[in-house]
């Protein structure tokens, strides 16, 4: 034998309130939308008749009334007094496409403020006026209401604790935030809050007088001043309204949300997924007709139609920036000073955009910023350090050898160049390697390198505990004496050396299967050009000698930026004095 389940109402109810709506002030948006739905359903049979919906609250009591089709007897059974059931709401109309309602658990919001809601109604297809009263506790009473025409009041009075949300501006406040877009006129207190309409509505208003209503809304609503307004049309989607674009730079890791309205029904102020992650430097403002609420009607169901109209939006406003750089470069300028990063994300799946980057976005070289299409036009290879890091070491000295290099140190920067292939199959593009940088240099000639071999031996065994290699070298700016230079294969050997010095023999070994030849060390690179390193060279008193390069060898770590290991710093503080201590003598007394 079959049987029906038992519900808890006042179980339903909790669940509502700590875990589908957000917060009680739903309740609000709920009363509004079985309104609208009523005299929607009432005009759909007769276009004339009144379109009325009338709040009057005193900060106990709220009362809402309609002028809708109202509800016989027997659709108070069907309607009121059953949870979840949608087939019967269907049949009288009231789950059709023009409708706000999907899910007939609407009234039940009204039980997060009040004990007891008390419904009078009448339908508009003939008979008596019925008085519906649902308390939380889950009973309800049906019988013989008084009301001369067709619709619907709801009464509610506020529980113990929820006054707050019976104040009267605060219910102001609310009918203002969920209704002001509506399409009929909703009083509160005798006060209209609604019939707005969408800023965006084709009108008889001139073109400026429109534009400056745009960008009005988003000053009152949004709180800035747009830098640019793009409109947004989706039929497929039922879905019209405006993306703003910021004026000031937005954080890409923030998903941001966006004012969404479902049949001119405020849905959710910050509802997410509504745009693609690269724009985030936008935010949109829209009314939709055919994207499916959650059921807390807060944010969008997240489906193949809300994809769909995400890549549609996404492509509208990829159109915008692809005009913004044919017919107004100036602006496109000054949208990628405040927004390149969002510009840069979508370039690294899209051949347009990276199209625009390539021309318009300057970027940082050790020949001054230029494009990547100057860069490449002037110098055919497109050259790059992959981190900041990597160009502060080497721009100076790679510009002084006549190597050209760009610093895709910023974010995005180095895949941009990288898939600039994909605009221009065969293109060279290199990452630049410090150990590109030594093949540069001139060797000394045989003389010097002779004189000077006993110099690199000492200098070598000066350095050798610090696990780099001496090397002697001319090159430009004779200014700079030496250079540390770290390759990538050296940076992973010294890597791997350091993890291995913390782990346990086990991995210790492990490791050691990883390693490379000795001879992927970093390089300390001294320039014959500079007088001092000259100077350095000739010295016979091996202490002396020892300490000069010791103290080069910290310089150039300075310099380059590299990270000072406690080794590292030993050897700094041991040459600085061990200079001082030969450079002041000590005094005899």
């Amino acid at each position: 034998m079959s049987r029906s389940f038992q519900v808890d109402l006042r179980g339903v109810v909790d669940l509502l309130s700590q875990h589908l709506y957000s917060s009680p002030r739903v309740y609000v948006r709920e009363l509004l939308q079985n309104a609208v739905d009523a005299v929607t359903a009432r005009r759909s049979a007769d276009p004339a008749a009144p379109a009325d919906i009338a709040i009057e609250v005193d900060g106990a009591t709220l009362r809402i009334t309609d002028s809708g089709i109202g509800l016989s007897e027997a659709q108070v059974h069907e309607l009121l007094a059953t949870i979840g059931r949608s087939s019967k709401r269907d049949e009288l109309g009231y789950g059709r496409h023009e409708f706000l309602g999907q899910f007939g658990i609407g009234l039940l919001s009204t039980f997060l403020v009040a004990d007891e809601a008390r419904v009078v109604t009448r339908s508009a297809n003939g008979g008596p006026a019925v008085t519906w009263t649902g308390r939380a506790d889950g009973t309800y009473a049906i019988g013989p209401g008084e009301r001369e025409t067709a619709g619907t009041t709801v009464t509610l009075t506020a529980r113990p604790g929820a006054e707050q949300w019976f104040v009267p501006e605060t219910v102001t406040d609310l009918a203002t935030l969920y209704g002001s877009m509506l399409p009929f006129e909703i009083t509160v207190n005798g006060k209209a809050v609604s019939g707005a309409g969408t800023p965006w509505r084709a009108d008889d208003r001139t073109a400026g007088h429109r534009a400056a209503d745009l960008v009005g809304y988003a000053q009152e609503t949004l709180g800035f001043t747009p830098f640019d307004v793009v409109e947004l049309d989706v039929p497929e989607a039922g879905l019209t309204g405006v993306a703003y674009v910021l004026p000031f730079p937005a954080n890409p890791a923030e998903h941001a949300g966006h004012r969404v309205y479902l049949k001119r029904m405020l849905l959710a102020e910050n509802a997410p997924g509504l745009l693609p992650d690269w724009a985030f430097f936008a935010r949109c403002v829209v009314d939709t007709a055919e994207l499916r609420p959650t059921a807390s009607r807060e944010a969008l169901y997240d489906d193949e139609q809300l994809a769909a109209a995400r890549e549609a939006l996404g492509d509208r406003l990829r159109g915008w920036l692809v005009g913004l750089a044919g017919t107004h470069p100036e602006r496109l300028n000054r949208f990628l000073g405040v927004h390149h990063l969002g510009v840069k994300a979508l370039a690294l799946h899209d051949d347009e955009m990276l199209r625009l980057v390539d021309e318009w976005w300057p970027l940082e070289t050790n020949v001054g910023r230029m494009t990547l299409a100057d860069f490449r036009a002037r110098y055919g290879v497109l050259r790059y350090c992959a981190t900041t890091e990597e160009f502060g070491q080497l721009a100076g000295v790679a510009a002084a050898q006549d190597v050209p290099v760009i610093n895709g140190g910023y974010t995005y920067d180095s895949e941009l160049v990288e898939r600039m292939r994909a605009l221009e199959p065969g293109l060279l593009v290199e990452r630049l390697d410090p150990s590109d940088i030594t093949t540069a240099f001139a060797e000394l000639d045989t003389a010097a390198a002779l004189a000077t071999r006993p110099f690199v031996a000492a200098a070598q065994r000066s350095v050798d505990r610090l696990g780099c290699e001496v090397v002697l070298r001319e090159f430009e700016p004779a200014t700079l004496p030496v250079l540390y230079l770290v390759d990538r294969a050296a940076a992973f050997a010294g890597e791997l050396r350091a993890t291995k010095d913390k782990v346990d023999d086990l991995w210790a070994g492990v490791l050691s299967a990883f390693e490379k030849p000795e001879q992927d060390r970093p390089q300390l690179v001294l320039n014959y050009r500079n007088p001092l390193v000259q100077r350095v060279s000739r010295l016979r008193d091996a202490e002396l000698t020892a300490l000069a390069v010791e103290s080069l060898y910290g310089q150039a770590l300075l310099l380059g930026h590299h990270p000072i290991r406690p080794a590292d710093s030993a050897l700094l503080n041991r040459s600085f004095l061990g200079l001082l201590e030969h450079a002041v003598p000590a005094q005899e007394h």
